[in-house]
């Protein structure tokens, strides 16, 4: 499954709920999003810092993480950024294509 990088950044809503239930409830909960989509947590960690939490998820598709990335963004408890991330095998087959491009003006 593709595997994507979660970077969340809490308002001061979402900290005061952090604070409240504890980390470990955040881990389960998002641990419950991410299995509603069909995904699970690779990893997950707290940091100070510009990001206050990263998740290193497995979800089936790039709808499945748009669809986390709104859930989490709508709550207004936290924005979150995300980016996909490739395998040395990916990055092999990115090697072994033929591209055609012109830069612009080229």
């Amino acid at each position: 499954m593709p595997r994507y990088l979660f970077r969340a950044r809490y308002t001061q809503e979402g900290i005061k709920g952090v604070i409240k239930e504890g980390g470990t409830a955040r881990l389960e909960a998002v641990d419950k999003l991410l299995q509603s989509v069909g995904g699970r947590a690779e990893a997950q960690y707290w940091a100070f810092g510009e990001d206050d939490y990263l998740v290193i998820a497995e979800l089936p598709d790039n709808v499945a993480a748009a669809s986390v990335a709104g859930a989490v963004g709508a709550s207004g408890a936290a924005s979150v950024s995300t980016t996909v991330l490739l395998t040395a095998d990916e990055i092999d087959q990115v090697g072994r294509r033929t591209i055609e491009y012109r830069p612009p003006g080229g």
